[in-house]
């Protein structure tokens, strides 16, 4: 089944597969780690590269912007096929009504995230583990990004009577867990820290987090960052991001940048502290930002730089930045181009770099 309707203003994205998300029969179940580290059975880990200069290939090593085809990489598989199809189910409810989407999220979040056979733990302390080097990093908590959406999601289900209490009192807890392994463990301290798209997406994840368990301290805490480090220090002049567009994937950075800054934005927005409407000292602003990408999203071979080393042809899909920077300014040339672009991209670097898969449930 694939919807694709207009709620006032608000635009939805395409359900794809929403038949296959009803029909799954459970959750992905932790699967052993087959690298070389240390961890418990549900706790979740990914890689790099193993040094073709070593016999052992140890310690393992980074390319820059280069997903190693042979990573383990069925934990950040199961996170993400689990988040998109409980976000899928809980639009087609906001959109139908219907509580059969209600009772299948409700099964899918319970064996990811309740179930004690199945469950993952509330940390993001393995990912990106290493081996030779580490059992993990501050690098590894970007993975929990894939985690955003299902709050979010959450609050639409909750709405129905057919969402269990006692569940939505478990989910509740565990992403408050998760909330306070990101602000406390020094992995995600420092994660915080980093100057670049890592930042951003950290910060994208705890203010969904803080907003769901209702922490207004860090959400104050994010809007200062976003202003003071993000706008008016990882922003040029111009609205680009010269640490992204200086990698080997310069226009899927500067997209997961904008997307994850245009998000954040929107999380954090307020009556009393608009965002969108933000302007730096030196003239920065999401606007501008968006502004800055737009022409390169609508026509890609006008991109000043070299073409990405890794998933070219597969970007831009529908960026959730163009949708809501459109709806936020009234700016409907980037409302019709969101429409046109492609929806659905199956290139799975690409899908493992969005976030917001279903924006109608990011509506207010």
């Amino acid at each position: 089944m694939k919807l694709v309707n207009q709620i006032g203003s608000v635009l939805l994205f395409t359900l794809s597969g929403l038949t296959a998300c009803h029909a799954q029969s459970t959750a992905s179940a932790p699967v052993a780690s087959k690298v070389e580290v240390n961890v418990g059975e549900h706790d979740r880990v990914r890689i790099w590269w193993p040094d073709p200069k070593k016999p052992d290939g140890l310690p393992y090593i980074q390319r820059d912007g280069e997903t190693n085809p042979d990573n383990f990489v069925a934990h950040r598989l199961a996170m993400r096929t689990t988040k998109d199809a409980v976000a899928a189910l809980a639009a087609a409810y906001k959109v139908s009504g219907d509580d059969k989407y209600v009772v299948k999220a409700a099964e899918l979040l319970k064996v990811f995230f309740v179930d004690a056979k199945t469950r993952m733990n509330p940390h993001l302390a393995y990912t990106q583990a290493i081996p030779g080097r580490h059992n993990g990093s501050k690098t590894g908590v970007i993975d929990g990004l894939h985690l955003v959406e299902i709050p979010v999601a959450i609050k639409t289900l909750e709405k129905s009577k057919a969402f269990d209490a006692e569940l939505a009192k478990s989910l509740h807890t565990w992403f408050d867990e998760l909330h306070t392994w990101l602000l406390t463990h020094q992995h995600g301290i420092d994660e915080g820290m980093s100057n670049n798209n890592h930042a951003v997406a950290y910060f994208l994840q705890v203010a969904v987090l803080s907003d769901f368990v209702g922490d207004k301290e860090a959400l104050a805490k994010c809007r200062t960052k976003f202003k003071d480090v993000f706008i008016n220090v990882q922003m040029a002049a111009d609205g680009s991001f010269p640490r992204e567009t200086a990698r080997t994937k310069p226009y899927a950075y500067s997209i997961f940048q904008l997307d994850n800054m245009v998000a954040l934005c929107k999380v954090l927005s307020t009556s009393e502290e608009n965002l969108w409407n933000y302007e730096g000292p030196e003239g920065r602003s999401i606007k501008k930002a968006v502004a800055w990408l737009y022409p390169y999203l609508a026509d890609k071979s006008t991109w000043p730089k070299k073409p990405d080393v890794m998933a070219w042809d597969g970007w831009p899909s529908r960026q959730p930045a163009l949708l809501f920077a459109g709806l936020a300014y009234n700016e409907s040339k980037y409302i019709e181009l969101w429409k046109k672009l492609p929806t659905d991209p199956t290139n799975l670097e690409v899908r493992r770099n969005i976030a917001i898969t279903q924006p109608v449930l990011w509506a207010n």
